[in-house]
């Protein structure tokens, strides 16, 4: 059963989230702020990643972006930005002219069809 970590501060996100990545067979944890996540990861690694981008700051997501291109034991797990800060006042604050390392970005609100064909389509990478 593959272990999915949500970092998102938006209670009412990860628990609808939750409930449906439980439904198809997945193993939730879920943390809201990058401190939390790097924790949480160095003692169970997951095998995907939910990350927001604003959170305790409107970079905050970032911040775990970085600490786990640095980790050699986290550097595979693939992360996907779940992020309404293309549509937010903030968006300017985005860095657009360095490397993120993500792998793909969904915008909020999203469809739960289209996170879940994305949640397959990388857990299935990772295994290749």
């Amino acid at each position: 059963m593959p272990n999915i970590l949500i970092v998102d501060d938006d209670p009412d996100y990860v628990e609808i989230t939750r409930d449906i990545l439980e439904a198809k067979g997945y193993k939730v944890n879920s943390v809201s702020n990058s401190q939390e996540a790097v924790a949480i990861m160095k003692k169970e690694r997951p095998d995907l990643i939910l990350l927001d981008i604003m959170m305790t700051d409107i970079l905050d997501g970032l911040k775990v972006t970085e600490k786990m291109r640095d980790d050699p034991n986290l550097y595979r797990v693939p992360i996907i930005v779940v992020s309404s800060i293309a549509e937010s006042p903030f968006a300017e604050n985005f860095p657009t002219d360095e490397h993120i390392h993500i792998d793909d970005w969904v915008s909020k609100p999203v469809q739960p069809d289209v996170l879940l064909e994305k949640i397959k389509l990388y857990l299935q990478r990772s295994k290749s």
